[in-house]
Order: structure tokens, then sequence, then C-alpha cells
């Protein structure tokens, strides 16, 4: 069993999309073993958005440099979040996938960020704005791993049988 961080946005919270993205998640058999709302600061936001990033973000802090992670500090710090943890087999990559990738016009249709997020990378880098993409869901397991104990304390999570546990007899 795995567990993971993930994170509606400002943006998602402030559209109303709360229970259909959290819906993708429970559809598809993970179980959230803690949740709550945050209005974050400057000093967690830059927590989150920590200087030794995974990949992704280290290809765009090189390509663009410390703006772009100050504008994700801004961004996560523009409204209330919902950040929940997940539980399940594999949960790191079958939440990315229900997710969809970073840019919501290269994310599938079916996908939270293909179906609800609207704006494209182009676009925005053309307008020196930043892709507000609703979402996030830790990248791997080492991120999951620095992430939910950045969020949650082990009395926060908690432990139960849902019914697809009591079918599988995992």
């Amino acid at each position: 069993m795995e567990r993971t961080l993930v994170l509606i946005k400002p943006d998602g919270v402030m559209r109303n999309l709360v229970g259909k993205i959290i819906s993708r998640f429970e559809d598809a058999g993970l179980k959230i073993i803690g949740m709550k709302m945050i209005w974050t600061d400057e000093e967690f936001a830059r927590k989150h958005y920590r200087d030794d990033l995974d990949v992704r973000y280290k290809e765009v802090f090189k390509k663009y440099g410390k703006s772009v992670r100050n504008e994700l500090v801004k961004y996560l710090k523009e409204g209330p979040v919902i950040a929940f943890v997940l539980e399940g087999v594999d949960a790191i990559n079958v939440t990315r996938k229900i997710t969809g990738g970073t840019y919501p016009n290269e994310s599938l249709p079916g996908t939270i960020r293909g179906d609800f997020a609207h704006i494209s990378k182009n676009y925005a880098n053309s307008k020196d704005i930043l892709v507000r993409n609703l979402i996030h869901a830790s990248g791997n397991k080492e991120d999951a791993e620095i992430e939910v104990p950045l969020w949650f304390n082990q009395k926060e999570l908690h432990s139960y049988k849902t019914v697809h546990d009591l079918i599988c007899l995992c």
C-alpha cells in the first residue's frame, strides 16, 4: 500500500470542483485517510515548493529561475487549499494518471486537468502568467514521503476498511 498527497489548489476550490475531483479518486478505489482545508502562508508554501523538488520542477526552475517558485508560492496562497492523503495499491501512479499532465493542454480528456483546467503552457508563457492547473499530486515515492508529513501529522491520518478492502481481502 502506498500513500500520496493531493492538494486541490485555490482555483479548484474557488471553482467549486472539490466534490468532482475527490470522486475521481474514490471511484478508482483509492482511500482518503486524511483531509483538511488550509489557507497556506508564505513560509508553509515555500516548504511545499522546496528547492529540492523533483525533476518536473527542476527543469522549469532552471529555465525560468526563482520567479517560477515565487509564482507557485503566490498561487498556493491565493485561497484555501483542500489537502488529502490517499492510500491504495500503486496509489502514487494511479493518482498521477487521474490527475493528468502538469499542463492542462497536454492532459488527456478524462483526467482532472484534461477535463477541468483550461490554460495552455504556450498561452501562459506568451502572457507571462502561471498555468493554474487545479491540483497537485506527489510526483513519486520520495516526494510523497516528504509531502505527506509536511501537511499531516500521524494523528490526522486514519486507518479503516473500505468495501474494496473487504472484497479483495488485501
